[in-house]
């Protein structure tokens, strides 16, 4: 199973990840970690930004075909840096879900405002990727971390991969 998740910088999507992964036993990864891993922090050009990705994708990969339960989490705020995850599940027979959290552009500044060991992504790289975001197509979990707890969002994920994928509505904002 491949879990995808998605959303702009700040909006908790990297913590939802590591909670779900450590209370499913799932195996977390994530573009920035990867991204130290490479020596390539604080270096975003186009080349490095598709070592970054090529990388994770051929993890993913490794990981999907020794059976494992895989998370990642990055912004996957292009159509572009999202079908090649989708190409994988299908190659590996994986069951593919999307999973997007969201946050009040409010809460976002304020948690940008304090460094993160993570990620390098400030205010105004959260800016640039909303501006640039295009929505994702299929069917997909929509989590609040303004609005929810952690164990609740982890547990919803949960349920949302066993149910097949229903997806709620999201909440207006």
């Amino acid at each position: 199973m491949l879990i995808l998740i998605s959303g702009l910088p700040g909006s908790g999507k990297t913590t939802l990840a590591k909670a779900y992964s450590a209370r499913y036993d799932a195996v977390h990864l994530n573009s920035d970690l990867l991204r130290r891993e490479l020596g390539l922090m604080g270096q975003y050009r186009p080349e490095d930004k598709e070592k970054v990705y090529h990388a994770l994708l051929e993890r993913t990969r490794q990981l999907l075909a020794e059976g494992k339960e895989v998370v990642v989490d990055s912004t996957f705020f292009k159509e572009s840096i999202r079908e090649p995850f989708r190409r994988v599940a299908a190659e590996c027979s994986a069951r593919l879900f999307w999973v997007e959290v969201r946050a009040r552009e409010r809460i976002i500044r304020e948690r940008l405002q304090t460094p993160r060991s993570d990620s390098e992504a400030d205010f105004s790289v959260y800016e640039k990727i909303r501006d640039a975001y295009e929505p994702l197509r299929e069917p997909h979990l929509v989590l609040w971390s303004d609005e929810t707890s952690l164990a609740k969002m982890a547990a919803a994920v949960r349920e949302y991969v066993t149910d097949g994928g229903a997806p709620e509505v999201p909440a207006n904002h």
